[in-house]
């Protein structure tokens, strides 16, 4: 079975983020162990290197291809096991990302979130996140990662979409509110 995209938009006082959610049949406390915890890091997206206590660490997200880059990540908020915010890339290019874990009747739910400095020109790492969060589930639940190829060109025009849309309507409620400062 090909995967669906799973992602949506949603508008923050900050900006427009990406976000999608997969849910655990395990308590919080196992489920933030892939988020702070370098093997299991590791095992879905890539391998850290500092102590995020610090707020600062280095990430290779080494899920799609080895040789990857590091990239710089300024942890901005750490709350185990409930909420992680940081910056990840270099000052000037970063992306704003979170990831946020509940618990309720044995299950733990994860939704991430990554803010778009651009919707139209970001739209194409919805299926990146869709690949890496279905990564997320394979490994804890200890089955074979999906492959990236089933991801991207079949995604692509979903988020595409989407991204128009939010586009097109935040054109429409700025042209209202220009309208209506004038009028």
């Amino acid at each position: 079975m090909m995967p669906q995209p799973t992602g949506r938009l949603v508008r923050k006082d900050d900006g427009v983020y990406l976000v999608f959610d997969r849910m655990f049949k395990a308590p919080i406390e196992e489920v933030w162990t892939y988020f702070s915890r370098s093997p299991r890091l590791g095992a879905w997206l890539g391998e850290y290197k500092g102590t995020g206590s610090t707020g600062a660490v280095k990430l290779r997200m080494t899920a799609e291809r080895d040789g990857a880059e590091w990239q710089d990540v300024s942890v901005l908020e750490c709350s185990a096991p409930h909420r992680l915010h940081a910056d990840v890339g270099a000052a000037g290019e970063s992306h704003r990302m979170f990831a946020h874990l509940t618990e309720a009747s044995g299950h733990t739910t994860v939704t991430v979130g990554r803010r778009l400095r651009s919707i139209i020109d970001e739209a194409d790492s919805g299926p990146r996140w869709d690949y890496y969060l279905d990564r997320l589930v394979a490994a804890h639940d200890h089955k074979p990662l999906p492959d990236v190829s089933s991801y991207a060109p079949a995604m692509r025009e979903h988020y595409r979409t989407l991204c128009r849309e939010l586009d097109r309507d935040l054109r429409s409620e700025h042209a209202a509110a220009r309208s209506g400062a004038t009028g």
